[in-house]
């Protein structure tokens, strides 16, 4: 599998604890016994929501839930390159084809077994139709008789309607939006689309936040806090962390002194372009002075 699986590579990052309070947030909003069943969409491409969908199903799936991320973007699903499967057969297929369940097209993780996924198959001709298909209902029950969590990976929902006709048969949605990227009324457009067909929106997730080394550092250094609370016998895994704590504040040091050197350097930048501006705005009020006085003589 991919280094984008932060949660399945390093479980015990601040990243992965923000999946996985994601993931406690989305359980006490279940109320029904059965399995959950969630969109994960965004507004445009490249906003990170097949990201958001994978690394969430690792947490379900770290949690002990037989979890299915099923990739619903049949035009240019990435679930596939994520968890390094095939991309066919899959869900155009089982949509394509009578005569399988949908179950004959899964496939195993290497998470705990706990995680399975459905790739995207074949790019079908109408994507739109088969989704909307009672083969497509039919699916999704009998992956609620066997998994606790079934989370779908769909298209842009500015783009094409895929997104908001699964919103229809999921107990709930999550947009990923971009930090300072994803615009406010392409949000809003979304939330009325999903609201218009029957749809239920969980909450957006804002992805790509900047967060600096030293915030990141400073929760890496609680995490080693806590192992000093470890029994004894652990003597040696503590010393060896607090020697990486030490390395990177040093190592935040230097970026930091590094940083100070860019940012004096942008300021003589901006100062030099000031003055040139300054410059050419004198001689272009010169040269109107001049026309000026030679139209009066």
């Amino acid at each position: 599998m991919k280094k984008e699986l932060i949660t399945y590579e390093d479980p015990k990052s601040p990243i992965s604890e923000v999946f996985k309070t994601l993931r406690t947030n989305l359980q006490f909003m279940k109320h029904k016994a059965n399995a959950i069943s969630l969109l994960v969409t965004s507004t445009m491409p490249g906003e990170g929501k097949s990201w958001i969908a994978s690394n969430l199903g690792v947490a379900f799936a770290q949690s002990n839930k037989k979890t299915v991320i099923i990739d619903s973007d049949m035009r240019k699903g990435r679930v596939h390159n994520i968890f390094d499967t095939k991309i066919f057969p899959g869900l155009s297929n089982y949509l394509a084809e009578e005569g399988k369940s949908i179950k004959d097209y899964l496939i195993k993780t290497e998470v705990d077994n706990y995680l399975s996924v459905l790739p995207a198959g074949n790019v079908p001709p109408n994507p739109s139709e088969l989704l909307s298909s009672e083969r497509m209902i039919k699916g999704l029950e009998e992956l609620k008789e066997e998994f606790d969590v079934i989370i779908f990976d769909s298209t842009p929902c500015m783009l094409v309607t895929d997104a908001i006709i699964i919103s229809r048969i999921v107990d709930t949605t999550i947009i990923v939006s971009s930090y300072k990227k994803t615009k406010i009324e392409n949000l809003k457009q979304v939330q009325k689309n999903i609201e218009n067909v029957g749809g239920k929106i969980a909450g957006v997730v804002i992805n790509k936040i900047p967060v600096s080394m030293k915030q990141y550092k400073s929760k890496y250094y609680y995490y080693g806090e806590r192992t000093k609370e470890l029994p004894e016998g652990r003597g040696e895994n503590i010393e060896n962390k607090e020697i990486e704590l030490n390395n990177i504040k040093e190592e935040t040091k230097e970026n930091e002194i590094e940083e100070n050197d860019i940012k004096d350097t942008k300021v003589e930048i901006k100062i030099e372009k000031e003055n040139e501006e300054v410059e050419q705005n004198d001689d272009i009020i010169n040269q109107i002075d001049e026309y000026l006085k030679g139209k009066n003589k």
